[in-house]
């Protein structure tokens, strides 16, 4: 894959346009997760982060989340921008899959904003929604990003686009 960014056209954006560091901003799109047949979160009051290369990840205030879904996990990870992450196992009835979302309980004070708000990995959900369009995972296992039709790339994450 190329790393060679996409021209957006009118109303999109290219995640070779966002900064790194990251930048982290309020949205008031309409999120929604869907979990084995349940809305797991609803908001409008998204955060949502964006970096080189990378289509957004959406925090979600802990309010908008049906928390008694979530289990704290005991998984943790560093991010140089965000800070110490900690992960959440999701399980809906029958259906459980771990370390599916993340949070910062203390985050960097340039992302105090997103602290306790959850992201959520796309690919093992039913369904996840911004503004009533079901988004794709971001590519490869490892990052969390939603791409919808208005982010073009290419973008980091699949086979081959480790060293960008």
């Amino acid at each position: 894959m190329s790393k060679y960014r996409i021209p957006p056209q009118p109303g999109q954006e290219s995640v070779w346009d966002y900064p790194r560091p990251p930048r982290l901003e309020d949205t008031p799109k309409h999120i929604q997760i869907i979990f084995n047949g349940v809305t797991i979160a609803d908001t409008h009051r998204a955060k949502r982060v964006l970096e080189t290369s990378h289509p957004p990840v959406y925090y979600i205030p802990p309010e908008d989340i049906r928390q008694e879904y979530l289990i704290k996990r005991s998984r943790s990870s560093y991010c140089e921008w965000k800070g110490r992450g900690a992960y959440y196992s999701l399980e809906v009835g029958n259906k459980r899959v771990d370390d599916v979302a993340w949070y910062y309980p203390d985050p960097t004070p340039a992302f105090a904003s997103i602290a306790n708000y959850v992201a959520f990995y796309p690919a093992p959900m039913d369904a996840c929604y911004v503004d009533g369009e079901q988004v794709e995972p971001q590519p490869g296992n490892f990052y969390g990003g939603w791409i919808t039709s208005d982010i073009v790339g290419p973008f980091k994450g699949g086979e081959g686009t480790w060293g960008w």
